[in-house]
Formats: structure tokens, C-alpha cells, sequence
């Protein structure tokens, strides 16, 4: 007997009672984007492996260690998107979107790493990421964060979510710190965990990011970068936190903040939550100023964010605060010679009367009984059913199933769907 196929490890189906979730969060979240006037962008899964390397940097976990990269039949090097900001900018230059201009955008889709697969942490996983380009200054940071505030209230997570906050500073600022952070790091090198130590010298900032208690400790006496900031940097921090007060919005000042890819500067965020465990963080991102000009295009202020669908379903799901949908709204069943060739024209004429609304046709046949089983299992509030007497009287019987107690009803076809309205509604 041959060996059944799998899924690739990390690599996961979403079935129908998971689709019906993702379809609930995904219109929340488009609904709340549209409101803003923020506008989809699409773009390719596959993209140049260097167009990641040059963006989120050489030396990051991501290009280190988690791309997936093939040379294709042409021997280019390609990789499948690790994260989306870097491939919206390259389709923002490519269609001249950003000279000049103003942009808000959004995209939704699935992104790819070569991690440990985990709970709420997927080697294929979907981000919902949205952009902003040619804004300067920290309103538009505020607006972002409101925007991700609003969505969290839409679902009544808001109290389960802390929004932690901080600044990396100017390109300049950062590298007057680095230098001292590394020449602490050095000084306590063999307090150092494997990680930190490697680090030290590729990519220091990240070593306050490190999650080893011990190391932790040590960091409360190393360098703080906001010693470090100039007065632009000062007033744009403190901006954003009167724009964030005026709003009524809470977070932590965390100074270890600094994310993992390395086109941030100045504000950085994330939303966490202890809800799900050691898989905090649902949503996050920052300003990235020079990105733009380091792909390859004029120097565009930008600012966006990223936020994990897997995460934010699992905090719902967790919390109870989305359920899966019953499959259909209307199940028509039928019985009697010829009742097939009605109960098509009956669908038909329900799903123009009830436009949104499922309707399914019970299809292969058998009594009855069996067929208001099939309506209990994809969980129809209502049973449209077609007999010989309806036939005959071109009717149809309409029965509330979410109230076992009503009595079922004979209706013509139209008034039948006035009854469904009010049954639905």
C-alpha cells in the first residue's frame, strides 16, 4: 500500500470550520482598512533573494538562517517572502507609487520561514501588513497605532493586548551607541550567551532583544539608546507619546525594544499579549525612513506595520471571542416524484430574494428524517421544504429550526421569503 502524502511540516490546511473564522477576522480587519482610505496592493510570493538581503539585512535571523531560497531553471535566485514590507516597496518603486507621493496601503497573504514550528508560529503563516509612504512626522505613527487599537476593540480584545513603545533613534544616533553597547557587550563577553556572543559583532542591537534571563540582568547596566538621542529625535518620540495620551491609548515605554529586521528607525511598536503564553507579540512594526532609498529610490519617509493572522486567531479563539459560522442560513429538502427538478428552481429563486444569505439544496436523494440530519449538520436556521401537496400547490413549507417550538408554515415562493427575512434577522 503506497505511503500517504502530508503537509510539509509547519505547513497547515485550514479547514472549513477554520475558514469560517479567518473570514470573520479577515472582514474585520479590510472593513477597518477601508475606513482609514487605505487601498490593497498585491504582490508576488517569490521575489529576488537579494531584494531581502539588502532590505531586511545580511546578518538577521531571517536571512541567516529562515529564507526559503532556490535558483530557478534561469539561475536566478529567488526566495519566498519571508515578511511583505520589502516586496511592496519594490512593487511601490517598480510602478512609481512613491516620488513624490503619498501612499497608505495594505496587503493580506501568506508569508514563509524555515523556524521551529510552534503553536501560533507556522513555517507558512499569513500577515495582514500595511504601509505608509511620504509622511513624515509622528501623527501618521499615532494613526497606524490607532488603526491597530480600533481593530483590537472591534474584536473586545483591547484589555488582553499591551502596546509597548520606543525609538531606535537616527541611523547616526544608533551607531555612536553601538559602538559603546559593543564595547560593553565585550567587556562582559563571557556572560554572554552563544547567541549574544555571535551577535555582538553582526548585529549588537539585537542582543537587548535576547530572551536568556541571565543576559537579560546583565543589559539593566548596559547603555540606554535614548541617552543618545538629538532634539529631532526627542521631539518626535515625545510627540507621538502626547498624540497616544490625547487618544486615551496605554503602553509601556521599553527601551529592549528593537524587532528583528533591521530597516527600523525611530518608532518602533508592538502589541503583546500574556494570554497565549511565550507567543507574545501579535502585531508590530515601526518607522523604516531610508528603506526606500536603500532599494534603490529617492529618500521617502515610511511607517507600517505587520500583524500576525495565526496569532490573533489563536488570542481569539483562546478568549472565546469568535466562533465558526454555521455552513448555511437555508437547507432545502424535498421528497416526491420529479421534487428535484422544484427543489432547483425553489434555490434558485431563494438565492436571488436572499441575496448574502447560504442557501444549499439537498442533493442524492433519501427520506426525509435524513435529510433534516443533513440541515442539523451544516446548521441551517431554516428548512425549506418541498413535498408532493407543495408541489402540487406550487408552495413551499418553511420551518425555523433555531425554534423547535413554532409551528412550520405554507407559503408561496415570495411570501415564503418575507418569513425566511424575518426568521434570519
Amino acid at each position: 500500500m503506497a505511503l500517504m502524502v502530508q503537509a510539509i511540516r509547519g505547513m497547515n490546511d485550514l479547514l472549513p470550520e477554520d475558514t469560517s473564522i479567518w473570514q470573520q477576522v479577515e472582514k474585520v480587519l479590510k472593513d477597518t482598512l477601508s475606513s482609514y482610505g487605505y487601498s490593497e496592493v498585491r504582490m508576488p510570493i517569490v521575489e529576488k533573494t537579494n531584494l531581502f538581503c539588502r532590505a531586511i539585512g545580511e546578518v538577521t535571523d531571517v536571512v541567516e538562517k529562515e529564507m526559503y531560497s532556490f535558483e530557478d531553471r534561469s539561475g536566478d535566485h529567488l526566495s519566498l517572502r519571508p515578511e511583505g514590507t520589502a516586496g511592496c516597496v519594490r512593487a511601490c518603486l517598480e510602478h512609481n507609487l512613491v516620488y513624490n507621493q503619498e501612499q497608505r496601503l495594505w496587503y493580506m497573504g501568506p508569508m514563509f520561514r524555515h523556524e521551529r514550528p510552534q503553536k501560533g508560529r507556522y513555517r507558512q503563516f499569513h500577515q495582514t501588513g500595511v504601509e505608509v509612504f511620504g509622511i513624515d512626522g509622528p501623527d501618521i505613527d499615532a494613526e497606524l497605532i490607532a488603526l491597530t487599537y480600533d481593530i483590537w476593540k472591534k474584536f473586545g480584545i483591547e484589555n488582553d493586548l499591551q502596546l509597548e513603545l520606543n525609538s531606535l533613534g537616527s541611523a547616526e544616533e544608533r551607531k555612536a551607541y553601538k559602538a559603546d553597547l559593543v564595547k560593553f557587550l565585550e567587556a562582559n563577553f563571557e556572560k554572554l550567551d552563544e547567541d549574544s556572543k555571535r551577535r555582538t559583532h553582526t548585529n549588537p542591537l539585537r542582543v537587548l532583544d535576547t530572551k536568556d534571563q541571565e543576559v537579560q540582568k546583565l543589559l539593566a547596566d548596559a547603555p540606554k539608546l535614548r541617552d543618545y538621542f538629538g532634539a529631532e529625535t526627542k521631539a518626535h518620540f515625545e510627540g507621538l507619546q502626547k498624540y497616544l495620551d490625547n487618544l486615551g491609548i496605554k503602553y509601556v515605554l521599553n527601551d529592549r525594544l528593537v524587532r528583528g529586521l533591521d530597516y527600523y528607525n525611530l518608532t518602533v511598536f508592538e502589541w503583546t499579549t500574556t494570554a497565549l503564553g511565550a507567543q507574545g507579540t501579535v502585531c508590530g512594526g515601526g518607522r523604516y525612513d531610508s528603506l526606500v532609498e536603500q532599494l534603490g529610490g529617492s529618500p521617502t519617509k515610511a511607517v507600517g506595520f505587520g500583524l500576525g493572522m495565526e496569532r490573533l486567531i489563536l488570542l481569539l479563539t483562546t478568549l472565546g471571542k469568535v466562533k465558526a459560522n454555521p455552513s448555511v442560513d437555508v437547507y432545502v429538502v424535498g421528497s416526491g416524484e420529479n421534487c428535484e427538478e422544484t427543489m432547483l428552481k425553489v434555490s434558485a429563486k431563494l438565492r436571488q430574494g436572499l441575496p448574502g444569505k447560504r442557501i444549499m439544496m439537498h442533493c442524492g436523494g433519501g427520506n426525509f428524517k435524513k435529510q433534516f440530519k443533513k440541515a442539523d449538520k451544516f446548521g441551517a436556521k431554516v428548512a425549506v421544504i418541498i413535498g408532493e401537496s407543495e408541489i402540487a400547490n406550487n408552495t413551499v413549507t418553511v420551518k425555523n429550526m433555531t425554534d423547535k417550538d413554532s409551528e412550520q408554515r405554507e407559503y408561496a415562493i415570495e411570501a415564503a421569503i418575507d418569513a425566511i427575512k424575518e426568521i434570519l434577522n
